[in-house]
């Protein structure tokens, strides 16, 4: 496919705070599953890289330039009424390419977005005087270390189905910024 046929859809911002996040949260998983105590400081680190990469990305999808379009969350945050009818579409093989993230996709993002900005804050409180050694709060952590591994999953589940649906890489578009220009049903 030419140049021509492409059409930028993700800024650089996004796709770096997009690996960086997927980065933090496969570090904070592998460490904070090693043998006790062995990788606390990279799983500290990589536990705020993770926070400052959502906060950053939530800025920048409320306050991202003209040119960022596809960042916004008011292009891609959809009401519960359309993401019931584009999953009922699917269902069904019959749902719309978008150029951005699809309606489930938009919810996926800020489930995942979630559950990382829990996991920096429970994460960082474990670490204070005030709730150090709180057995309530280390369970709430890794049961949204779980929650986030679930999400991951379905969010890598979703990547997949939608490519092979759309005949579309959208890992690749993930990388380059790029995806073919809209046509005939899409929605851009």
């Amino acid at each position: 496919m030419t140049d021509a046929a492409r059409i930028r859809v993700w800024d650089v911002l996004v796709r770096v705070l997009h690996w960086t996040l997927a980065a933090a949260i496969a570090t904070c998983w592998i460490s904070g599953h090693w043998p006790p105590r062995d990788f606390d400081a990279v799983h500290h680190t990589a536990g705020y890289v993770a926070g400052a990469a959502v906060a950053l990305r939530l800025a920048w999808g409320f306050s991202g330039s003209s040119r960022a379009r596809y960042a916004r969350l008011a292009q891609f945050v959809r009401r519960p009424r359309e993401v019931l009818a584009y999953a009922r579409a699917m269902r069904s093989g019959r749902e719309p390419r978008y150029l951005g993230h699809n309606p489930l996709g938009g919810w996926m993002v800020l489930l995942l977005w979630s559950t990382a900005a829990a996991l920096a804050l429970s994460g960082w409180l474990y670490t204070t005087d005030w709730l150090w050694g709180y057995e309530w709060l280390s369970d709430l952590h890794a049961a949204f270390a779980w929650l986030i591994v679930t999400l991951v999953v379905g969010h890598l589940g979703g990547v997949l189905v939608t490519s092979w649906r759309h005949r579309e890489n959208l890992v690749g578009a993930m990388f380059s910024g790029t995806k073919r220009m809209p046509e005939g049903d899409d929605i851009a």
